[in-house]
């Protein structure tokens, strides 16, 4: 049965402003590894049945300096809301077992961390937004407005090859505490994305 869904995104990751990595997973980090959190906030949607909409997901990863080479560390967060049968549909989508977006970067991830369930506090309003995941994650970024752009509009990245979108907002890391499945690191760079969609 096909599954869909809508929402938000945003993600920080431990590369300096603007990382490479998502102008191309095959560039190159800016340091020895990449680590990176991302954070699904869904508004509605469902999955052979199941609503989903008004949960959360997040998912923190520690990957090569160039994430092509495969060998990602991850793990997984799923709203403690969520039932059982929520969550195993959440992660049959967010694993890629159930096709979609997440399936073309299944084969990179080396070693599954587990999976959480947890309270994920997400809020956003205009350019900032922000996640507290109990003890283990809190950040907050904001996207980035151009000098001299009277109309308030924040900049923006397009043409990449990410599972969330193609167009991404600039945004930059304003707090960072990341300490999640044995991954710990200092958010910097930022991405934003008002509203995805994926279908399968």
């Amino acid at each position: 049965m096909a599954w869909n869904l809508t929402g938000t995104y945003f993600e920080t990751c431990s590369c300096e402003f603007i990382c490479p990595c998502t102008a191309s997973l095959a560039h190159g980090a800016d340091y020895d590894r990449c680590s990176v959190t991302l954070i699904f906030s869904i508004t509605e949607g469902q999955v052979e049945g199941t609503d989903i909409g008004g949960l959360k997901v997040a998912a923190i990863a520690d990957t090569p300096k160039v994430m092509t080479e495969g060998n990602w560390r991850l793990g997984v967060f799923v709203d403690e809301n969520a039932s059982d049968e929520q969550t195993e549909k959440l992660l049959g989508v967010f694993s890629g077992t159930l096709g979609g977006p997440m399936a073309a970067l299944s084969p990179l991830v080396g070693e599954n961390l587990g999976v959480e369930r947890a309270a994920i506090e997400v809020h956003e309003e205009g350019l900032r937004h922000s996640v507290r995941i109990g003890d283990a994650i809190d950040f907050e970024i904001e996207d980035v407005v151009p000098f001299g752009i009277e109309t308030g509009e924040p900049a923006r990245i397009a043409g990449i090859f990410h599972p969330v979108g193609s167009e991404f907002t600039i945004s930059e890391a304003k707090r960072s505490r990341i300490s999640a499945f044995g991954i710990e690191y200092e958010g910097k760079s930022a991405f934003s994305v008002s509203q995805f969609s994926w279908a399968a």
